[in-house]
C-alpha cells in the first residue's frame, strides 16, 4: 500500500468530515489539493443520483432488443453504429463523430456434429472465429493439456481430429480465462502443423449448461487452416467418457470462414471541458459482440454504463474542467480492432499525454468491487480521492491490483495511464461467448452501483488538475 500524501489526506478528512479547519485555512487546502471539495462534493451527490437513474439498463436493453447480436462486419454492425450515434445525441454530449475501422470479416453459416458408429449421437459444438470451413469424419485424439499436444508425435495425429479437454477454472476476477487462452489461441495451428484434420476444444468456460463458447482463433502463417470448434462442457465430457469405452469417430461440418474486408466505425462522443478541452478523460466499452447470444453482458452493459456515465456528468451544472470522452470501440471480439485503430489515431507522442487516463467496462455487468488506478507513487492524490467516494457503493481501494481495460490496453502500451474498476466476475463465463449471453441475465441494481462508479471516476479525473502519468512510450509496442 502506498502511503497517501500529506495533501490528499486533508482532502480526504475534509470529505468524511473528520478535519474541522476554519474557513480561511480550508480555502487554501481546496487550492492546493488536485481535486478542490465542491468537486469532491458534487462527485458524492453524482453517486447518489446515479444509483437511482435506470439510464444505463434501458439502454442496454435497447441494444440487445432493437439490434441483437452484433458480429463484426455483420448487418447488424452498421445498425449498432447507427444506435450508438443516436443515442450519444440524445444523451446530451456536445460532439459526436465516427472514425474508421477496416478488417477482414469472418462469417458464420451453420456447424453440426455428432458421434458415429456404435455410440452414434450429435454434439453441441461452435465453430471458432477464424476458423475455415469443412467436413471431416475422424477418429479422436484427445489431450488433457496443450503441453501434451505439443509433445505429440505427428504420426500419431495425421487425418485425426485433436481434442483438447483443460477445464477453465471460475474465478471472481477472471484470471482463470488467460490461463485456458492458449487453448483457443494456439491450439489449432498446433494441431494443423501435426497434421491433423481438425481441432475440436472444450469451451473455455464455466456454463452448466449445453452452450458453447465462441472466440477468435487465428493460424500461423506457416501452417494450412483447419475446421476448429468448440464443445459445450456437457459435451466435452461426453465425448471423454465415450473415449474411455474405446476410440471414437466423430463426423464434424463447418460452413464458415472469412468473406472480404468491411468497414465500421469507432462511435465517439465528448463532453468539452471548460478548462482544459484538450485534456481527455477516456471511458469506454465495446460496440461488437459474437452472435450466439444478444451480446448483453459482452458487451452492451460496457457500453450502456459508460454512455449513462457520461450522461449523467452531461447533467451536472457545468463541465468539468478536462474533456470527458465516451468510446463504443468497433470489433473488440476479433483482436481489439477498433481500439488499435483508435491507439494509431490518437496514441502519437504529442496526442497521448492529453489523454490523462482511460477504463473500460468490458468484464459483464457484476457489481464492481475494487478500484485502482496506474498512478506513480507521488501522483495518486486524485487517484485517492475518488477511492474515498467509491467507498460507499462497496468498492475497495486494492492498489495492488488491476490492469488497463482491453480496448484501453494499446494506448497503455504507447504511455496511457489507466484506471481499472474491477467487476466481480464469478459468473460471467457461465454466459461470455454463448447463446444464453442475453438481456434477462443484467441486474438492474448492480448496472446502476456500475454506473454511478464510473461517473465517480470520470468526474473527478477531469475536475482534477493532476496527472495520472501518460507519457508517450519510445518502445510501444502494439497490445496483444
Amino acid at each position: 500500500m502506498r502511503p497517501a500524501p500529506l495533501l490528499n489526506a486533508l482532502a480526504l478528512a475534509l470529505l468524511s468530515g473528520a478535519l474541522l479547519v476554519p474557513a480561511t485555512s480550508h480555502a487554501r487546502e481546496a487550492t492546493a489539493a488536485p481535486v478542490a471539495q465542491a468537486s469532491l462534493d458534487a462527485a458524492a451527490q453524482l453517486r447518489e443520483r446515479a444509483l437511482q437513474d435506470g439510464t444505463a439498463y434501458r439502454l442496454i436493453e435497447s441494444l440487445t432488443t432493437q439490434i441483437g447480436p452484433r458480429l463484426p462486419g455483420s448487418e447488424a454492425d452498421a445498425r449498432a453504429v447507427e444506435w450508438a450515434k443516436a443515442r450519444f445525441a440524445e444523451l446530451g454530449y456536445d460532439r459526436v463523430w465516427t472514425e474508421p475501422v477496416t478488417f477482414p470479416k469472418w462469417e458464420r453459416r451453420s456447424e453440426h456434429a455428432a458421434v458415429v458408429g456404435a455410440h452414434a449421437q450429435p454434439l453441441v459444438l461452435t465453430a471458432l472465429g477464424g476458423s475455415p470451413g469443412g467436413e471431416v469424419s475422424a477418429q479422436i485424439a484427445r489431450f488433457d493439456s496443450l503441453a501434451a499436444l505439443e509433445a505429440a508425435d505427428p504420426a500419431t495425429l495425421r487425418g485425426r481430429i485433436v481434442f483438447v479437454d483443460v477445464p477453465m477454472a471460475r474465478s471472481r476476477d477472471g484470471s482463470g480465462y488467460g490461463a485456458a487462452g492458449a487453448i483457443r489461441s494456439r491450439g489449432p495451428s498446433i494441431a494443423a502443423r501435426k497434421g491433423a484434420a481438425a481441432y475440436l476444444m472444450r469451451s473455455i468456460g464455466t456454463s452448466p449448461h449445453r452452450v458453447a463458447n465462441t472466440g477468435i482463433t487465428r493460424f500461423d502463417a506457416d501452417v494450412t487452416p483447419i475446421p476448429a470448434a468448440a464443445l459445450s462442457l456437457p459435451d466435452a465430457d461426453q465425448l471423454t467418457r465415450l473415449l474411455r469405452l474405446g476410440p471414437v469417430e466423430v463426423a464434424l461440418s463447418l460452413d464458415c470462414g472469412w468473406n472480404g474486408t468491411y468497414t465500421s466505425q469507432n462511435v465517439i462522443a465528448e463532453l468539452t471541458g471548460r478548462e482544459r478541452p484538450d485534456e481527455i478523460v477516456l471511458i469506454a466499452g465495446h460496440l461488437d459482440s459474437w452472435d450466439l447470444g444478444t451480446g448483453a453482458v459482452d458487451d452492451a452493459s460496457g457500453v450502456g454504463i459508460t454512455m449513462a456515465a457520461g450522461h449523467l456528468i452531461a447533467q451536472q451544472p457545468q463541465r468539468p474542467r478536462r474533456s470527458v470522452r465516451v468510446v463504443a470501440f468497433a470489433n473488440e471480439e476479433q483482436g481489439l480492432l477498433g481500439a488499435r485503430a483508435y491507439a494509431d489515431a490518437h496514441g502519437g507522442a504529442d496526442v497521448i499525454a492529453r489523454h490523462v487516463i482511460g477504463a473500460e467496462s468490458d468484464f459483464g455487468a457484476g457489481r464492481i468491487y475494487g478500484f485502482n488506478t496506474s498512478a506513480p507513487a507521488g501522483q495518486r492524490a486524485t487517484s485517492d480521492a475518488i477511492a474515498e467516494v467509491l467507498r460507499p457503493l462497496g468498492i475497495d481501494y486494492l492498489q495492488d491490483k488491476g490492469s488497463p481495460g482491453p480496448d484501453i490496453s494499446p494506448l497503455a502500451a504507447k504511455g496511457g495511464a489507466w484506471g481499472w474498476l474491477g467487476q466481480d466476475g464469478t459468473d460471467y463465463f457461465d454466459l461470455h461467448h454463448n447463446a444464453n449471453d442475453t438481456f434477462d441475465k443484467v441486474d438492474p441494481d448492480a448496472v446502476a452501483q456500475n454506473t454511478a462508479a464510473y461517473a465517480v471516476f470520470a468526474w473527478l479525473a477531469a475536475e482534477s488538475d493532476e496527472s495520472f502519468g501518460s507519457a508517450p512510450k519510445t518502445d510501444a509496442t502494439p497490445a496483444h
